[in-house]
Order: C-alpha cells, then sequence, then structure tokens
C-alpha cells in the first residue's frame, strides 16, 4: 500500500476550524503593511486547500472538501477586517515591536508547512526558493528605505484597481497586500472608508452609508474578488504543472519575509518643513498625518524588548504548530 493510499482526507470539522483560525489570522494580517495574509494561511497548513476553493467557485465547480475550508477563511477574514480595522491599526501603530515579534513567530511556523507539502527539495525547487527569497528581500529593502505612497488617490475606478492589485498580493505568501496599498497610496483611504461605513451601519444612518460604500467598499470588494479570483488560479495552475518550483518558491518569499518585519523600528513623528508625498509638511497639514503614516527607524531595543521579543517570536512559533496539529499524521 502506497503513502498516499494510507492517508486518510481531514475531517470536515478540522478544516473548518482551520479555516476559521487561517481567516482570522489572514484578516489581521492584511490590516497590516509588511504582513502577508498568504503567509498566515500557510501557517495555518490551509493554503493549498484555499486555492483550490477559489478555482472551484470561478469554474462553477464545487465540492465539499474545499468549501469547507474556503467559506470559513473568506467569513473570518472579513469579520475581522470589519470589526478590528482600527483595533489592529492602533496596536501596530502603539506596539510595532510586540506585534511583528508575534507575526514573526507565526510567519516562521509555516516554514515546516511548506516544505512538508514540497516533499523533495530538487534543483527545480531550489531555484524557485532562491527567486522567492530574493523577491521578498528586494521588497523589504525598498520599504526599508522608505518607499511610501505619493499623492492622493480617489475615486471609484482607483479604489477598484487598488483593491484587485492588493487582493492578488494578499494571497501571494510573503507579499503584503496592506503594504501595497500603502506604496499605492490606497491603505488610509480604504481603511477610512471601512471605518465609515461600520459606523454609519451602526448608527442606522443610511444617507451615511452611501458615501463610503459607493467610493470605497463596493469598488474595493469588486477588485478584492477580481484579484483573488486571477491570481489564485494561476497559482493552482502553476501547482498543477510546475509544482516543486512554484512550492520552493513560496517557501523562499515565507522565509524572505521575515527580513521586512524586523521588530525594533519605530514611527517618527515628522516635522515641520520634511518632505512628505512630495510636499513640504506646515503647521497645518502636519496635524492631518496619522501616525501610522510615519516614516519608521530602527532603535536600540532595551533588554526586556528582546527578552520580550523573542518571547513573542516562541509564542507565535508555537501557535502556528499548534494549529498545524488540528491536521493528523495521517491526513492528507
Amino acid at each position: 500500500m502506497t503513502e498516499t493510499e494510507t492517508k486518510a482526507p481531514a475531517p470536515l470539522s478540522r478544516m473548518a476550524i482551520r479555516g476559521v483560525v487561517g481567516g482570522t489570522l489572514m484578516g489581521m494580517a492584511n490590516l497590516v503593511p509588511g504582513i502577508s495574509g498568504g503567509t498566515m494561511l500557510l501557517a495555518a497548513g490551509v493554503y493549498p486547500d484555499f486555492i483550490r476553493g477559489i478555482g472551484e467557485v470561478t469554474t462553477l465547480k464545487f465540492s465539499v472538501r474545499q468549501q469547507a475550508t474556503l467559506l470559513p477563511v473568506t467569513l473570518a477574514a472579513l469579520t475581522v477586517i470589519v470589526l478590528l480595522a482600527g483595533v489592529v491599526r492602533d496596536l501596530v501603530v502603539g506596539y510595532r515591536w510586540a506585534m511583528y515579534s508575534l507575526f514573526i513567530g507565526l510567519t516562521l511556523g509555516g516554514v515546516p508547512i511548506v516544505r512538508e507539502l514540497l516533499g523533495e527539495f530538487d534543483n527545480k525547487a531550489k531555484g524557485g526558493a532562491a527567486a522567492g527569497f530574493l523577491c521578498m528581500t528586494a521588497l523589504a529593502l525598498a520599504q526599508t528605505m522608505g518607499a511610501s505612497g505619493v499623492g492622493s488617490n480617489e475615486g471609484m475606478l482607483w479604489m477598484f484597481m487598488a483593491g484587485t492589485a492588493a487582493a492578488g498580493a494578499m494571497i501571494l505568501p510573503g507579499v503584503s497586500g496592506g503594504y501595497l496599498l500603502l506604496v499605492l497610496g490606497a491603505y488610509v483611504p480604504i481603511l477610512s472608508g471601512i471605518h465609515a461605513f461600520k459606523e454609519a451601519l451602526k448608527a442606522g444612518d443610511t444617507t451615511a452609508i452611501m458615501d463610503p460604500m459607493l467610493g470605497v467598499v463596493l469598488p474595493v470588494g469588486v477588485g478584492v474578488v477580481v484579484g483573488i479570483a486571477a491570481v489564485s488560479n494561476a497559482l493552482r495552475w502553476f501547482l498543477a504543472n510546475h509544482r516543486s518550483a512554484t512550492l520552493g518558491a513560496l517557501l523562499g518569499l515565507l522565509v524572505g519575509a521575515v527580513v521586512g518585519i524586523y521588530p525594533f523600528q519605530q514611527g517618527v513623528e515628522p516635522q515641520i518643513g520634511d518632505m512628505f508625498k512630495g510636499r513640504a509638511l506646515t503647521a497645518e497639514t502636519l496635524a492631518d498625518v496619522d501616525p501610522e503614516d510615519w516614516p519608521t527607524e530602527f532603535f536600540t531595543p532595551s533588554p526586556v524588548q528582546v527578552g520580550g521579543g523573542f518571547g513573542l517570536v516562541f509564542l507565535g512559533l508555537g501557535l502556528t504548530l499548534g494549529i498545524r496539529k488540528l491536521r493528523g499524521p495521517d491526513e492528507e
């Protein structure tokens, strides 16, 4: 009897639980520039089923197994994004070193999962891993050097394009959809629009609902659907036809993602006269710069921060490995 024949499919209940956990982590990650939602799905062990599930939906073919992962991931991610957009943003802005340390642990926990999916680490896998790692390192260096959005971008078409690009990026492990939105200058408008939409819903103000819904929520939502469908189907094809090189590239993206989330960095408040988005700041415009948009710089951590950072890394790693145990050793 072969190894494949001895493996049993994962129970649907376990797949649904992993989907909820993965979707929750994905939703939180996509609220934070520099953190990849696809990485979190890999860490939770649901990435291949998520990609296959999207492929089924876009081709109008459905199976209970794949949808038992796709639906919980989608609902959990959307719920987190709507409910926790402000909370997660504030935690990262106020406690960046702690949150990034936790995300490093969660990210590294996905490495053995991808390595297990890969199997033999052949030359194609090595080449893909090197390419993925170099791509993520280049992106991390661009982020460290202060790449940021320029100009003020508004309009339904722009929101659609931003949603499409970010959604395609967010399901690629190691590539941050939130960071891409920041580069495109759409990060703050989208989070603000989601928050305004939520507050209008809570107040039951139908008039106030229309502006953020038509200006942000609807075009971004349609763009997200288009971006996810396009990228997931492309990944599905590559996994089916070039599995070793593709999984190697995903492994490289995953390891390289850690480069871009070095925890001991902090936001630095800009001063009057500093250049921000192509313009010199005045006393009036300085007050409008949100702390989440401040440039960051590395700092020397205290012994307590070093110890706490390592502790949070191991906590994130333990959480990921604990999630991994939801899949038994004999499950596909």
